[in-house]
């Protein structure tokens, strides 16, 4: 009898950033391959298209009424086991750190990262409260664990006491769609709509604390006090506690300076990287971090913080600045901005790095893990 498998995709943003890219391109990159397995994908309605995965023989899509985050959480408790114990479902893959407590069968669960331990105080106080002890309880039921990087799994282990057996390491992949592009129509047309300046520099991500952007600001003030810089271009929604990032700008005078985008499509964030004369990313904390990787596919020089999981990705393709050190930031920003040599040699290493890093692989190994759960006693 053919095994069925169910990803939850419930919690798919309209519009993804981080793990709900995972849950997108993990999804389409498991239909693409031959497995063996019937497949069902649960998914909200205004989400579904996002998905971008069609329904075939052995490939069900389930579409359930959308609900705000918290009536989601309280639907998957509540009523989700029911309807996996009615569809038959051999195994369950929750992508987003929680499961339903009570399941009548497999399951196995991705962590992200572990800042809701690590960084309580960067949440908003419902998730301060809940995700934290819905992670415990994955800890306790799931089959597996699937982390993003080793320092998240190793940041697990310790804080969660997870047995190093328990929770696997599976690298995630950059889209294929960040890539060096030639177009120069097409990166008109992309300047144009978002009135992007001739020279930039670039973040991306959503505007929450975790970011790390004050910093940047300050770093970037250094950096123009020095001489010449161009434009800071933002890109990404407001995620939360973003008001002090506004208020640090008009501080600072940077108003003339600072440029928020607001949130790019998939389908346009490759053009705004290739745009860039440089990225950077000075996070605080990355279970994985796609923007560094998808800069770097670009062509773009990359600096990132040399923090949890960003070494272990960027590696020498990227520079790597202390995590907090503002004087290291700028002295980076400069030089990248001053030194051609550097600039030629980040766009070639970036693209070699990057490609390292595919959702073929992630959905081959995840598919390996399914089985290896599946076949257990």
């Amino acid at each position: 009898m053919t095994a069925r498998i169910a990803i939850d995709a419930t919690a798919l943003p309209v519009k993804p950033v981080g793990a709900g890219n995972y849950i997108v391109h993990l999804t389409r990159s498991l239909a693409a391959l031959e497995s063996g397995f019937e497949w069902i994908i649960f998914v909200q309605r205004a989400s579904r298209n996002v998905l971008g995965v069609e329904p075939r023989k052995d490939l069900k899509i389930v579409e359930l009424d959308d609900k705000p985050p918290a009536a989601r959480l309280v639907w998957e408790q509540a009523r989700f086991p029911a309807l996996i114990r009615q569809m038959g479902v051999d195994l369950l893959h929750s992508p987003h750190y929680t499961r339903p407590v009570f399941l009548s069968c497999r399951s196995v669960v991705t962590f992200h990262d572990m800042t809701f331990f690590l960084f309580p105080h960067l949440h908003t106080r419902s998730k301060r409260i809940f995700f934290p002890l819905a992670m415990q309880m994955s800890k306790r039921r799931a089959d597996l664990l699937i982390a993003d990087s080793e320092s998240t799994r190793q940041d697990a282990i310790r804080i969660l006491k997870i047995s190093p057996e328990k929770i696997v390491t599976v690298p995630l992949g950059v889209s294929p769609d960040f890539r060096p592009i030639t177009d120069c129509a097409l990166k008109d047309e992309v300047r144009r709509k978002y009135k992007l300046p001739d020279q930039f520099i670039l973040f991306v991500g959503l505007v929450e604390p975790r970011k790390n952007l004050p910093l940047l600001l300050d770093a970037y003030y250094q950096v123009c006090k020095q001489g010449d810089a161009p434009p800071l271009v933002i890109t990404g929604r407001m995620g939360w506690m973003y008001e002090q990032v506004f208020e640090q700008i008009r501080s600072l005078g940077l108003q003339e300076k600072v440029h928020f985008t607001g949130y790019v499509s998939s389908q346009e964030l490759p053009i705004v990287y290739n745009l860039a004369e440089v990225f950077v990313y000075p996070s605080l904390y990355e279970g994985f971090g796609f923007p560094p990787l998808e800069a770097m596919a670009c062509g773009t020089p990359v600096i990132t913080s040399a923090v949890s999981s960003m070494p272990e990705y960027v590696g020498s393709a990227g520079i790597l600045v202390p995590p907090g050190d503002q004087t290291a930031l700028a002295g980076a920003l400069r030089n990248v901005l001053d030194d051609e040599k550097l600039r030629r040699e980040l766009k070639r290493k970036g693209p070699e790095q990057a490609a390292k890093y595919t959702w073929e692989r992630t959905a081959r190994q995840t598919l390996q893990l399914y089985r290896q759960v599946l076949q257990n006693p």
